[in-house]
């Protein structure tokens, strides 16, 4: 009777332990269910509602848009995930150490000072990963934006908490930690503009070049496959933009979809040159 008496307690502490490991992975497997079921519906998001939804080309800005959420959505889960596992597990592991008896005092104050030490060395990895969190809750930019990082200029072709990784119109690939970025020009978010300065003569008719490049614009909305693909609104002529003794120079203006501006750009000065060709309208130099 005696062994059994003796025996008894550690075999309820057995059971303690084994359930509080058991409920410590059930609650983690929960937590976890919950962050994916919460990111997968961030990630869609039922249909997005675009403030282009009547012009030229609203479902490629869904589908940037949607792409970007999900990549944004997908990484907070991540960093959410392991989160929960590190509170939950460590809960658990503190609590079967009291369980059993084991002072973790100590424990605890040793973690704190390996902490602080550890803090203090890490500190530019932590800056990168709090503004790696912060840039992505803000949706500064995303995977295929061109932007200006102040160190490198390019194209993003990866994301994450620590680095962001940019290729250069030369193709050179740029690691750019997230902390040292202090501002961001953003090229490709919601969309572009190109425009064409055309300088003709000072002596021109001015109505008469107003018309014609209102025509070419008319004529570069009416193409479906630029509709489609790269122009969201009807091109503008903006009229006389400088003055000069030697020119007058107009502007042509046309607003694009993400990262297009220049593919229209090319577009619409090969049609203005086309167009004063055949009206026998001569381009001159601005002094």
């Amino acid at each position: 009777m005696l062994n059994n008496w003796t025996w008894a307690p550690l075999v309820a502490s057995a059971i303690t332990v084994v359930l509080i490991v058991v409920l410590a992975f059930v609650v983690r497997g929960i937590a976890h269910r919950v962050i994916t079921r919460v990111v997968n519906r961030a990630a869609t998001g039922g249909s997005i509602t675009s403030r282009f939804r009547k012009s030229a080309a609203p479902d490629s800005i869904d589908v940037l848009l949607h792409e970007r959420r999900k990549q944004r959505a997908e990484t907070m889960g991540s960093v959410l995930k392991h989160i929960a596992s590190i509170v939950i597990l460590g809960t658990a592991v503190l609590t079967v150490l009291d369980r059993l008896t084991i002072p973790i005092a100590p424990l605890l104050t040793s973690v704190g000072i390996l902490g602080v030490a550890i803090g203090f060395g890490a500190q530019e990895l932590v800056k990168d990963f709090i503004a790696g969190m912060f840039m992505l809750l803000e949706d500064q930019y995303g995977v295929g934006d061109v932007i200006d990082a102040g160190a490198a200029v390019g194209t993003v072709e990866a994301v994450t908490l620590r680095v962001t990784r940019l290729r250069d119109i030369d193709g050179r690939v740029w690691y750019v930690r997230n902390g040292t970025i202090t501002r961001v020009g953003n090229e490709s978010q919601g969309w572009s503009r190109a425009y064409v300065d055309v300088p003709v003569a000072y002596d021109a008719d001015v109505v008469g070049v107003r018309v014609l490049l209102e025509q070419v614009a008319e004529e570069v909305w009416a193409d479906s496959e630029l509709r489609e693909s790269k122009i969201v609104e009807q091109p503008q002529v903006f009229g006389v933009e400088q003055l000069s003794d030697s020119a007058l120079v107009f502007r042509l203006s046309a607003k694009t979809l993400p990262s297009a501006q220049a593919e229209v750009g090319r577009e619409l000065r090969l049609r203005v040159k086309t167009a004063l060709d055949t009206a026998g309208i001569h381009m001159v130099a601005v002094v």
